[in-house]
C-alpha cells in the first residue's frame, strides 16, 4: 500500500494507458457487433457461423494474438495498436454472440405490433428491439469491460504499457508491493467500470426501473 500511496502520480500515468488499451477495443467492439448481430438475428445459418466463428475467436490465447497480429498488419510486436487490436477480437467476439441473444428478449408482440403500424427493418431495430434488449445486453457489456481491463495486464509480457508493468516489474524486482499495488488498482478499476456500465444501462432503460417499482408496490399491496 505504501508503494501506491509514494507513486502515486506514476501509477495514474500507466492508469490511462491502461484504460485507453482496455476501452478502444470496447468501443471498436461495439461498432462492429451491434450492426452484424442484428443483420444476423432471425436468419439461423448466419449466426450460427458467426457464433461459431466467435467462439474461435475468443478461445484463442491471448499471447498467441500478440505474436500472430503484428506480421499480419506490419506493426512492431510492442505496438500499443497489437493489444487494442487483440482485445478488439475478444471483444467482438463475445458481443456479437450477446446482441443476438439479447434481441430474443424482445416479445413476439411487440415486434409484431411494430411491423403492424408500418415500421421497417431498420426503423424497429433502431427504436424498438434494440432498447427493448438493452438489460440483457448490458449484462454481457459489463463481462466484456472487466474482462479487458483485467487482459491489458498480459500484454506487459511483450513490453506493452499498463498495469501489467507492475506485476512484471514487481516480480523481476522481487517487489511484492509493487504487485499489490497493480492488483488494488486493477480491481478498482474493474469495480468502477463495472458499476458504471450498471448504471448506464439503468438510465438508459427507465422502464425497467417503473416495473420494479410496480411490483414492489403489488407485493406490499
Amino acid at each position: 500500500m505504501r508503494y501506491l500511496i509514494d507513486n502515486f502520480a506514476d501509477i495514474m500515468a500507466i492508469t490511462r494507458t491502461h484504460l485507453v488499451l482496455a476501452l478502444v477495443p470496447l468501443l471498436l467492439g461495439l461498432v462492429v457487433a451491434i450492426p452484424v448481430g442484428a443483420l444476423v438475428h432471425g436468419h439461423g445459418w448466419a449466426r450460427k457461423l458467426t457464433t461459431t466463428v466467435s467462439s474461435v475467436a475468443y478461445t484463442i490465447p491471448s499471447l498467441a494474438l500478440f505474436v500472430i497480429i503484428p506480421p499480419l498488419v506490419g506493426i512492431s510486436a510492442i505496438d500499443p495498436l497489437n493489444v487494442i487490436i487483440a482485445l478488439t477480437v475478444y471483444s467482438t467476439a463475445l458481443l456479437l454472440i450477446a446482441v443476438p441473444t439479447a434481441l430474443d428478449t424482445v416479445p413476439a408482440g411487440v415486434v409484431d405490433a411494430a411491423d403492424a403500424i408500418g415500421f421497417g427493418r431498420l426503423r424497429r431495430t433502431l427504436t424498438v428491439d434494440l432498447p427493448l434488449a438493452l438489460p440483457v445486453f448490458t449484462s454481457t457489456l459489463r463481462v466484456v469491460v472487466v474482462t479487458n481491463i483485467a487482459m491489458v495486464s498480459v500484454g506487459a509480457l511483450i513490453g506493452v504499457g499498463g498495469l501489467g508493468k507492475l506485476f512484471t516489474q514487481g516480480y523481476q524486482r522481487d517487489y511484492p508491493d509493487q504487485i499489490v499495488a497493480g492488483i488494488i488498482v486493477t480491481l478498482a478499476l474493474a469495480l468502477i467500470f463495472d458499476r458504471l456500465v450498471f448504471l448506464l444501462g439503468r438510465l438508459a432503460t427507465p422502464w425497467t426501473r417503473a416495473d420494479t417499482r410496480v411490483g414492489r408496490l403489488g407485493a406490499r399491496a
